[in-house]
């Protein structure tokens, strides 16, 4: 037995081996207050050529994807955010027939807007095939999307698929991580612009923006940038116990469409979604915001 191997059958006690599983998932603002969960085990930590992809274990939420050290979805949610940044525009667009997701690595965009018969194609721009990979391995229920013959998944810089295209769409969902790593051009006022542009005449854009309560000047800039650009931008929240805050936002910006005026209540009632957060009360109630998030951006 070597010395390395004695040291620590004498000093690592069946409890200090229970006391090294002892582990902690936090996700902070600034380092001082968010979201703290317990973990029972790592199942997967990998490296990317972009990011540190880590999928968890836990008692209260099951499994959880974490990206570039952001919490992205978990097994015990109640997929809210994967409905509301998909359902909201498709339900308000009268003719959604292109569709392109920027992002949403997951996969649980995708599946959701797959549930919409109008929707002729959907193109996926994840710059990361291994999120994808990971995904399909540990959320089999979120990527079901992937395999739909509507979907198209590319791997590529949103930002230079944006700049490239010469295709217009009717939807663009921006389904991006924290505006950190890869994903911080994608929320600048130029790439805004480029969307806008990559939009059809009446086209929407629906992008998350973040927690209005913990990333205050991160949404007053994106919103500020975003009403100089689209002559219809209205904040959208949903409750997200996963996130920091559990309140997020989404940013629905459109050319011609008001997102309560032109709701299609009858496609609503004929589609009869199976949802687990999204109906049409929902929907509606989604846009009455706290005075708060009001006047964040006003």
């Amino acid at each position: 037995m070597s010395k390395r191997e004695n040291i620590n059958k004498t000093y690592i006690s069946e409890e200090g081996m229970h006391d090294l599983w002892n582990v902690w998932y936090s996700e902070l603002h600034d380092g001082l207050s968010g979201l703290t969960i317990k973990v029972d085990r790592i199942i997967e930590s990998i490296e990317s050529d972009f990011q540190r992809i880590d999928v968890l274990h836990t008692k209260d939420f099951g499994k959880m994807l974490v990206l570039y050290g952001s919490l992205m979805v978990c097994d015990n949610d109640n997929n809210a955010y994967n409905e509301m940044i998909a359902h909201v525009p498709l339900f308000v667009h009268p003719k959604p027939n292109d569709v392109l997701i920027i992002g949403g690595g997951d996969c649980g965009a995708l599946t959701e807007a797959t549930k919409h018969p109008e929707v002729n194609s959907i193109t996926m721009c994840e710059i990361d095939p291994k999120v994808v990979e990971v995904s399909k391995r540990h959320f089999p229920y979120l990527a079901t999307g992937a395999d739909d013959p509507r979907a198209r998944i590319i791997f590529e810089d949103g930002k230079k698929y944006i700049e490239e295209s010469d295709r217009q769409y009717d939807v663009i969902i921006l389904d991006l991580s924290d505006p950190v790593g890869p994903a911080a051009e994608l929320f600048q006022k130029p790439f805004h612009q480029d969307v806008f542009d990559c939009l059809t005449d009446d086209g929407i854009l629906v992008a998350q923006s973040e927690s209005p309560l913990y990333n205050q000047e991160t949404v007053r800039t994106l919103y500020m940038n975003l009403k100089d650009i689209f002559p219809i931008v209205r904040m959208y929240t949903c409750f997200m116990p996963i996130y920091p805050s559990g309140l997020w936002s989404f940013a629905f910006c459109s050319k011609k469409h008001d997102p309560l005026d032109d709701f299609d209540q009858a496609r609503y009632d004929k589609l009869n979604l199976a949802t687990r957060y999204y109906n049409d009360a929902v929907h509606r109630g989604a846009f009455a915001l706290p005075e708060f998030a009001k006047k964040l951006i006003e």
